[in-house]
């Protein structure tokens, strides 16, 4: 009688560490709450960071952008102007220098290098329905857009880069896994549709 004996395999686990979550300061800019969301490895993390910097003006950049009936008043596509000092520098239309700019490091604090104060979504988005089907409609085109330019002129280039893709409906296109869902189980209290 022959016997057998089988060696029995160990495997060892990674020891995995949770993923830290990075702290925001005090009233975040849009752009590093959804930077930091869209970061996340799992839905839930980015759930959780939704939450976590829940405030009105990125509620309001989700439902421009996510919901259907809300329609935007401003043309599709890139912004063609620039400030004067700006079409010296660099050649392109404000979408495009916005993007320069936005990739140049600035800082959270909201200055720029050159010193000049940029504001925040969070001060300004009580002037988007500026911008949407039924917010103000008495406005004229130029006015609207003239409007629309001067907003993206203040704001931080990041924030202004935002905006841009979000009245094109197309903020995915920059946070990929920042998703319609992921949204709609983040404010449940958001009511979607009926808008326009």
């Amino acid at each position: 009688m022959t016997t057998t004996t089988t060696k029995k395999r160990t495997t060892t686990r990674r020891k995995t560490t949770p993923q830290k979550v990075v702290e925001l300061p005090p009233n975040p800019f849009i752009f590093e709450i959804l930077d930091l969301a869209n970061s996340q490895r799992t839905k839930d993390k980015r759930i959780e960071t939704l939450q976590k910097y829940e405030n009105n003006a990125l509620k309001t950049i989700f439902i421009w952008n996510f919901d259907e009936t809300v329609i935007s008043m401003l043309p599709e596509g890139p912004v063609p102007y620039g400030e004067i000092n700006d079409q010296n520098v660099y050649s392109g239309d404000l979408s495009d220098n916005l993007s320069k700019e936005a990739s140049g490091g600035e800082s959270a604090t909201g200055q720029d290098l050159d010193g000049r104060g940029r504001v925040s979504l969070r001060r300004e988005y009580q002037n988007l329905y500026h911008f949407v089907k039924g917010g103000n409609d008495g406005l004229t085109t130029i006015r609207r857009e003239m409007m629309f330019i001067n907003l993206l002129q203040g704001l931080h280039p990041k924030e202004a880069e935002i905006l841009i893709l979000t009245k094109d409906k197309r903020l995915q296109e920059q946070y990929s896994k920042i998703t319609f869902d992921v949204v709609k189980e983040s404010y449940s209290d958001i009511q979607w549709g009926g808008r326009s």
